[in-house]
């Protein structure tokens, strides 16, 4: 397993506790990096996801709750919430990485953390949430050459 899939979910894990106790962002990274060991370039990444999530939670909610027909954001379970708002996250703030490589590692961590089902519908959300940025994008470059 690779160093950003371990980053990803662990911050997975630290979302989750924070879906209990949200302002308690560095205690809760804090305890969760006291009990488990991994090195300083997973810690790093995963906290900057936990973090950037967490200053953009009404942008990433709002995209998420946009294309999730029939589904409301409160009634998601709180693990594949969580799995969506990471892949969200990378889309919008970490443009070096390529949108099938956050897809395929979104649902091989709904495979692994929810199930089968889950990993469809994370697919599903955020393969409407590339077209959606794509289009953004595609929409900003047409006054460029004027």
């Amino acid at each position: 397993m690779g160093r950003r899939r371990k980053a990803r979910e662990s911050a997975l894990q630290i979302l989750f506790q924070l879906e209990f106790n949200k302002p308690q962002i560095e205690k809760a990274t804090d305890q969760f990096w006291k009990e488990k060991k991994a090195s300083e370039e997973i810690k790093d990444y995963s906290n900057r996801i936990v973090k950037g999530i967490v200053s953009h939670q009404e942008e990433i909610d709002s995209l998420i709750q946009s294309l999730s027909d029939h589904w409301r954001l409160s009634r998601m379970a709180h693990v594949d919430r969580n799995i969506l708002r990471i892949a969200v996250f990378e889309f919008l703030y970490e443009k070096s990485l390529a949108p099938a490589v956050i897809i395929n590692e979104a649902i091989e961590i709904a495979k692994k953390f929810s199930s089968d089902e889950a990993a469809a519908f994370v697919n599903g959300i955020l393969d409407a949430v590339r077209k959606k940025l794509e289009v953004g994008k595609d929409s900003s470059k047409e006054g460029e050459d004027d």
